[in-house]
């Protein structure tokens, strides 16, 4: 987070944290009601079909009876953090100073605890909307922390690791997209710092991270699309109660029948088995 009295100038703390020092005052401008169900309907097109660029998602929605040009999407995309996944290398959202890494999950055998993958979702509320950040073991599935805030900034992504290691023993590989937040120093820092290597998803396919893009399907299925909630706080809430239970009560047929708290805990004892 922004300190006004650390010893390091505000603009190097906005350089490690991955954003300008101008971000530090931006307000943003409240959406309207219009623009707000915009956003809604390209969320759900974009779970469905994460291909979709401005050009086809502008066709798309005027099917629906949206009218919009292709520069107000690209906006609300921008805002929504949400881009088209191509087959290809891509640029949006990256920092064009920070290094980018491998992707290290291609063709590899993934135990308990060994790679944990983080992203940042959008979730709509009935007037306005919040960004869900969540670490997930890729193994059993389980939500090890989260994060429910009104911006799209690194600090959050720092601060959902860093509770997520507080919590678990360190995993050997932490699997990211190459956004800015995942970029910024401070995030690969705590990473490195804790004995992880980072890996990001090199080709800009879903499949890199498909763990984590599942989890967003589902609970934007099961929870946040079947509620309209009024407040942060309600999300918050509710968003919470909705993991824990997915964690808890919520059984996997790919998981043979069991939650994901039940995958981790018998993989757990399975691994220390084998490693001894």
């Amino acid at each position: 987070m922004i300190q006004q009295d650390h010893q390091l100038p505000l603009g190097k703390q906005t350089e490690l944290l991955g954003f300008s020092r101008g971000m530090m005052y931006y307000e943003p401008h409240p959406l309207g009601q219009k623009d707000l169900n915009l956003m809604n309907e390209m969320d759900k097109l974009h779970l469905e079909y994460p291909f979709m660029g401005t050009r086809m998602l502008v066709q798309q929605l005027a099917r629906q009876g949206f009218s919009v040009g292709r520069a107000h999407v690209r906006t609300l995309m921008q805002r929504m953090g949400i881009h088209a996944i191509y087959r290809k290398p891509r640029t949006s959202g990256q920092h064009p100073k920070h290094k980018k890494y491998p992707y290290l999950l291609r063709k590899k055998e993934i135990d308990i605890n060994q790679v944990w993958a983080l992203d940042t979702t959008y979730i709509p509320m009935e007037k306005g909307f919040v960004y869900l950040t969540a670490v997930i073991d890729w193994s059993s599935r389980t939500i090890l922390a989260h994060k429910v805030a009104i911006t799209l900034e690194a600090c959050h992504a720092v601060e959902v690791l860093s509770e997520a290691l507080s919590k678990y023993p360190a995993p050997e590989i932490v699997n990211t997209d190459q956004g800015s937040r995942f970029t910024a120093d401070e995030f690969v820092y705590m990473v490195v710092n804790h004995g992880c290597k980072i890996s990001m998803d090199g080709k800009g396919s879903w499949r890199d991270n498909v763990m984590i893009e599942r989890f967003w399907k589902t609970i934007k299925y099961e929870e946040s699309y079947l509620k309209a909630y009024e407040t942060v706080q309600v999300a918050k809430s509710a968003i919470s109660r909705y993991i824990n239970w997915y964690n808890a009560e919520r059984r996997h047929s790919s998981l043979d029948n069991q939650t994901p708290n039940e995958a981790y805990g018998i993989l757990a004892v399975n691994a220390t088995k084998k490693a001894a």
